[in-house]
């Protein structure tokens, strides 16, 4: 994924590899961390009060009541967790973590817009009183004075149910609505024999988001099956830290099909860079526990190695390199994978990260690169034809077939979700890419 998000929860299992004490910056930082949000409650809470001013006082105690229920409960709960994670005998449960963010964020960023709107409640009254000191008797009665001030504090709590709702959809429906997204690649260079050849792209399932929950990778598996590819291909990121995170899904995924095989490469979090290890040795048996379970699913990986496809004594080539990003990991060695592919009429390259395309790929002749890492930030608002998110804020290339010349890189939006453990206008995507030749 394009970001990381650092927060190492859990309350089971053990795995020493993990354990970082907080240093006494990291401790400080937190403590103004919860300052901060003791604030920010304090003046949601005013604006809250302002807002409902109007209102019985019955039913203002009870909105007190229920807000600060809230409030301290998610405090608590954030602060319980960052202290347990510094017992030495926990690891990483990312589906507790992310739960945590998706609460959090579900409280957080209403209080925000609530926030921004009674402050400029404040200040329209703040102004009006300065105005009433400097010219006495222009000002309107004190009754319309409170009346149209509370007008902004009444527009952010109304607004404030947009995020709420937004968070709470994402959730509870966004990440487990599929698009399959239906892609024609056209090339004059491909064989006749691979015309309406179909290529399904899944990327980023990290798998340690789901818990126990095997449902959702099990409608995913089904949705891909329905469409009967001749292909499979995965573009990385199978786990979020662990090869163990897999071990619950080898079964299911297994059950993927394609007469003409699966392929897979592996991606940034596949090499369980980010935890710490307790030896160079424990980190490696990791990595190749992982790759074994690629091979039990039934996926060939392709580890800076290129491969055939063969149709009616036609062939095309499937090349797929490690993980190299213009700011993530470079393992990745492009001319070995490249090596022996040369005299192929039509070439696809599978690289996680897509800023490989635009520093390496390009000019190489490789006809088709898929990648994803990218998740289209989970986010997305889509006008019209034109979908906006702030990956594009990060990444020239991040969703969607792009093309250079006679080379092509189709970039999916992720099969999965990290930090965040939801997709708000941003679904899950299987692709389906139907290979089409073209007139030379």
């Amino acid at each position: 994924m394009f970001y990381r998000l650092s927060f190492s929860l859990s309350f089971k299992g053990s795995r020493q590899s993990t354990f970082v004490p907080m240093s006494a910056n990291a401790v400080r930082n937190f403590v103004i961390f919860l300052v901060l949000l003791v604030l920010i409650d304090l003046y949601a809470y005013k604006g809250l009060n302002t807002a409902l001013g109007n209102h019985s006082l019955v039913l203002r105690r009870i909105v007190r009541v229920l807000y600060w229920i809230v409030s301290i409960g998610i405090l608590s709960v954030l602060v319980y967790s960052v202290v347990s994670m510094q017992d030495p005998k926990v690891r990483r449960d990312h589906s507790y973590a992310f739960s945590l963010v998706a609460l959090f964020l579900l409280f957080f960023l209403p209080k925000l817009v609530m926030v921004v709107f009674h402050g400029l409640d404040d200040l329209l009254h703040a102004g009006r009183w300065l105005w009433a000191k400097l010219l006495p008797g222009t000002m309107d009665t004190p009754g319309e004075q409170i009346d149209r001030v509370r007008f902004l504090s009444q527009l952010g709590l109304i607004l404030a149910a947009i995020p709420f709702t937004g968070v709470l959809y994402g959730v509870t429906k966004g990440r487990s609505r599929f698009h399959v997204a239906r892609v024609p690649v056209r090339s004059g260079n491909l064989p006749q024999a691979f015309h309406g050849l179909r290529v399904v792209q899944i990327s980023d399932m990290h798998l340690g988001s789901y818990g126990d929950d095997l449902s959702l990778v099990r409608n995913g598996i089904d949705l891909i099956n329905a469409e009967k590819p001749d292909v499979i291909v995965f573009t990385g990121d199978l786990v979020n830290d662990y090869a163990d995170e897999a071990e619950p899904f080898i079964a299911e995924l297994g059950r993927l099909e394609a007469r003409l095989g699966k392929y897979s490469i592996l991606g940034n979090h596949d090499y369980s860079d980010y935890p710490k290890w307790a030896s160079p040795a424990e980190k490696a048996a990791n990595l190749e526990r992982l790759k074994a379970i690629h091979q039990e699913m039934g996926f060939r990986l392709l580890l800076d190695e290129n491969t055939t496809i063969e149709v009616d004594e036609e062939r095309i080539g499937l090349l797929g390199v490690q993980n190299w990003g213009h700011r993530f990991q470079q393992y990745g060695d492009l001319a070995k994978t490249i090596k022996g592919s040369e005299g192929l009429p039509f070439r696809i390259l599978l690289s996680h990260d897509p800023t490989h395309w635009e520093h390496q790929v390009q000019g190489t002749g490789i006809d088709l690169t898929l990648s994803g890492h990218t998740h289209g930030a989970q986010l997305g608002v889509k006008i019209g034809s034109t979908q906006y998110s702030p990956a594009q804020w990060v990444y020239k290339h991040w969703a969607g077939l792009y093309a250079e010349g006679e080379q092509q890189l189709y970039v999916n939006r992720g099969f999965g979700f990290i930090g965040f453990p939801g997709r708000v206008g941003m679904p899950p995507e299987i692709t389906v890419l139907e290979l089409q030749r073209t007139a030379v």
